[in-house]
This record gives C-alpha cells, sequence and structure tokens, in this order.
C-alpha cells in the first residue's frame, strides 16, 4: 500500500419529456483506488464555469441536471423529469434526497444559485453563448427555466459539465467558485495540488448508490511519452490521451480506441481566390487520398470520412444520402495555392505535407504554411489562405451538431473559414435548429449536411480516436466520444 500511496512520485510532473427512473445500484464496496494520468493539468482552478468542467464530470464528483444518451437525447440527471410549458418556458422536477458532498441538499434555490452564476460569469460558458436564460424556483423540488427566445436544445443544454449544480458554500464573491467538496457525484474532490495532482474519495451518501472504487488518485501529465510510460510501469491503472506514436509500445490489450466527435477537414476558400471555382474545388474532393492520410498519419487508429458527422454519432451514417450532383472537377492548370493549418495539433502539419503532395500531383502548385493557432486563426477567418486543414469538433457541449454548422457554413457563422454563403445552406440549418431534438431534428441536420457536402466548400477526410491506456485489471472504466465520462459507479480495480 505504501507503494501505491507514492505512486505520484514517481510520474513526471510534466422536449418535452417524462423518462422512467434509472434503477439505484446497490454495488459492493472494493478497497482500491484507481490511478489516472490525465493530459490537461486545471486551467482555472477547477471552476465549473470553464473548460475545467470537463474533468469535474469525468472525475464524477459534479452532476447536472440531464445527462445525455448515445443519440445525444436528455436522460435524467439532477433532474427526473421535465415538460415545456410553452415555446420559451421549460419546468425541471429535482430528484429527492441528493446530498452534497458537505452534507447540504438539493433544493430549487441551490440550482437557482449555480445556473444564475453560470449565465452571469464572465466569459460565459461556451453552452450560453449567444443564449439568454432566467432561472426561477418553482416551490422546493422544481425550477423554471425561461430563454429568451424558443430553444428546443434547453434540457440538451443543461447537460453541459458547465453546468454543474454545486452546494451553496461553492459560490464566493467575485464569481470565483469552488468546487472541492462541494459537488454531489459518488467521488469528493477532497484536494487539488495546484496543476500536479488531485485527490477524490468515495461518497458513502450518493444518492445511486457506493461506487466500487473507494477513490481516484490524478496526476496531470502534459508529456504523451510520460502518460505512456505510467501505464507502461504500473504507475497508472488508466490513462487519457495516448499519443498515437506511443500506442505501440503498449500491450494490445492496454488500449482501447474511441471514436470522436471531431472531423480533420479541409476548409476551401469560396470568396476569393482560385477555389472561388466550383469546379477547382471539385478537383480537391476528387485529389485526397484519405487512406494514405489514415495509414501513414494516424498509423490506421482514425477512421476515413463520408460527411461531416463521424461513428461517434452513430446515427449519422443512417441518415446520410449521397449528394445528387456532385460538381464536375477540371484539371488544374498550375493554379498557385496556399494551404495552411497549424502546429499545436501533431498531425495537422504532417497531414499538410501529404496533402501538398496529393495536390502537387492533381495539377496545383502549392505553398504551405504552418504556425500556432494563435497566430493563425485570425488570418484563417479572414479568408487569407486558400485551403485550411481543421481538427474540428463537431458537437459542442449540446450533443448536436447544429451549432457547430452554423458557426462554419451559416453566411454569418462566427467561424466561417471557408467563406461560405449558400441561402440554401442557411435555410436547412434554421430549419434543424428549430425542430425539437429527437429522429426529425436528425433527419434535418443530415439534410443539411448534403447541401454543405455539395457545396464542396469543406472536404472532411477522417474522423479522430481518442486511445485511452487501461490495465488489464481495470474493469468497468468508461469509453465515452463525448469525453464527459472516465470513472463510474462500476469503475474497479480485480484483485
Amino acid at each position: 500500500m505504501k507503494a501505491r500511496a507514492l505512486w505520484l512520485l514517481s510520474l513526471p510532473l510534466l422536449l418535452s419529456g417524462c423518462f422512467n427512473e434509472p434503477e439505484k445500484q446497490e454495488t459492493q464496496s472494493d478497497d482500491a483506488r484507481i490511478r489516472v494520468a490525465m493530459l490537461q493539468p486545471p486551467r482555472s482552478g477547477l471552476t465549473p464555469l470553464s473548460d475545467d468542467a470537463f474533468k469535474l464530470s469525468r472525475w464524477q464528483t459534479a452532476e447536472t441536471l440531464v445527462n445525455l444518451d448515445p443519440l445525444g437525447e436528455a436522460q435524467p440527471g439532477l433532474a427526473t423529469r421535465w415538460q415545456q410549458l410553452d415555446e420559451r418556458r421549460w419546468r425541471f422536477e429535482l430528484r429527492d434526497n441528493v446530498q452534497f458532498h458537505d452534507g447540504s441538499k438539493l433544493t430549487a434555490e441551490t440550482v437557482v444559485r449555480s445556473l444564475t452564476a453560470a449565465t452571469h460569469a464572465a466569459p460565459k460558458p461556451r453552452i450560453l453563448d449567444g443564449v439568454t436564460l432566467e432561472i426561477n424556483a418553482d416551490g422546493e423540488h422544481a425550477v423554471v427555466i425561461t430563454s429568451a427566445t424558443p430553444d428546443p436544445l434547453i434540457p440538451q443544454r443543461l447537460s453541459s459539465p458547465q453546468l454543474a449544480i454545486l452546494a451553496a458554500k461553492a459560490y464566493g464573491a467575485n464569481g470565483v467558485v469552488n468546487p472541492i467538496g462541494n459537488g454531489s457525484g459518488p467521488f469528493v474532490l477532497s484536494k487539488v495540488e495546484g496543476t500536479s495532482s488531485a485527490t477524490l474519495n468515495r461518497f458513502d451518501h450518493y444518492w445511486g448508490g457506493k461506487a466500487r472504487a473507494s477513490g481516484i488518485d490524478v496526476s496531470f501529465v502534459p508529456d504523451g511519452a510520460a502518460r505512456a510510460a505510467a501505464l507502461r510501469t504500473d504507475s497508472a491503472e488508466l490513462v487519457e490521451a495516448v499519443p498515437v506514436s506511443q500506442a505501440a509500445l503498449l500491450k494490445p490489450e492496454q488500449i482501447h480506441e474511441v471514436p470522436m466527435p471531431r472531423t480533420n477537414t479541409l476548409y476551401l476558400n469560396n470568396r476569393q481566390g482560385v477555389f472561388r471555382d466550383p469546379a477547382l474545388r471539385a478537383a480537391v474532393r476528387d485529389a485526397i487520398n484519405r487512406q494514405q492520410l489514415v495509414d501513414n498519419v494516424y498509423e490506421k487508429r482514425a477512421d476515413i470520412a463520408q460527411g461531416l458527422l463521424g461513428p461517434a454519432l452513430p446515427w449519422a451514417a443512417q441518415l446520410r444520402q449521397p449528394v445528387a450532383n456532385p460538381t464536375a472537377a477540371v484539371k488544374p492548370t498550375g493554379q498557385e495555392i496556399t494551404l495552411a493549418t497549424f502546429s499545436d495539433r501533431a498531425e495537422l502539419p504532417e497531414v499538410a505535407v501529404y496533402l501538398a503532395q496529393q495536390l502537387t500531383a492533381a495539377g496545383f502548385t502549392v505553398k504551405q504554411v504552418v504556425r500556432e493557432y494563435a497566430h493563425i486563426e485570425a488570418d484563417a477567418l479572414a479568408g487569407k489562405f486558400d485551403a485550411f486543414i481543421l481538427s474540428r469538433a463537431t458537437v459542442l457541449d449540446s450533443g448536436d451538431p447544429v451549432a457547430y454548422m452554423y458557426s462554419d457554413f451559416a453566411c454569418k457563422g462566427s467561424f466561417n473559414i471557408a467563406q461560405l454563403c449558400q441561402p440554401a445552406i442557411d435555410e436547412a440549418l434554421q430549419r434543424a435548429a428549430a425542430i425539437p431534438a429527437g429522429e426529425e431534428r436528425r433527419k434535418a441536420i443530415m439534410a443539411a449536411e448534403n447541401l454543405i457536402l455539395a457545396s464542396d466548400a469543406a472536404i472532411p477526410m477522417l474522423h479522430e480516436r481518442v486511445i485511452q491506456g487501461e490495465t488489464p485489471a481495470l474493469r468497468n472504466a468508461e469509453r465515452d466520444p463525448r469525453e464527459r465520462r472516465l470513472i463510474g459507479l462500476q469503475t474497479h480495480l480485480e484483485p
């Protein structure tokens, strides 16, 4: 046990709905703690109003009113049921007998405090970008949430880890939020050592039953080789984001690949330059050898893209229709193009090298530009490149791709690198956005994707996977494409 206690020192510090209740899980108690090596250290003191919220969610220490199933449908969390009162108001009923880690109880007042703090945060959580909400108690055990404009995705929004509900004492002056000892999940966050480690212990009064593991010991290890070494040397049982280059050094039984809602896409400038010509955009479409990229850059640990939305959204392939009348390509005759990307994601410069070779072979003259993302984003958004390679998350915090599609492909989209503006695409996206979550909304999303693909403004190349490392003794670790879950009630080590 002493060796296990000292493990950190050995690591380099580098809708309208009403749903059935989930069954309360009575689980056995195991003594073993789980050692986890994570990629990124906290950036904002683990406040749930930042991207650090996803760590709190992955550790199962902070919870939200709503959860999402694999289809992106809303399921009960701290709220057990909800209904839409009118086009702008939703009522959520709260779960009984939820106890926070500090001993206080979940009430409507607690929910109002947490969600109101999120709406007043500066900057706002991503899920509330452009969204105005008012939250009011409706008795002791329900809240009414009112949006400034009709929003059919309110339940899905509330699933964002950035809208976690914490105990009252978590909220201090000047917008400071302290999650230590203030969550409601099966594990209590008890200690954080800056950007090096965190300690969580089992919460024996969790409403869903006791977790099997007695605790979680987290080390933040930014260096990918060091994270993989932690698994090889038995210094960690669970490692997130093992680099592709390190996967071959691990045993096959230690490697688990999870499809990501992230697509490596080539954006072509529609507004100016060579690719104003649809036939030349089509020439790029036809020239790309996706298999070469998957095999050589990603060492076969990625999926060839058939569309913008990949296997992390299991419904997309079933609903996708081929583009009816794809634009015919013309043969390039030496047109000069600038192909750009950024160096922050290690694979992208290598993707650029292969793409440059493929496009040169097709008849283009290619100049490459590679910079750090912070130094290239403004030029990309301003349309200063002919082509731009981007690894892009296709579902944001609501689990729904409409926000991504609008920002990237609508005339007024805030992230429209392709400089695309087609009224038919805007209309399709607006139509999808107005439909409640479910099968009809998914069909409308795929209709919009079809129009985007037909424009050849964005050419999807491959869908990325995340490699999760697990010791063979670890059982029931969460393998979540949305990266919201890592350890659950049933996660444990076999003796």
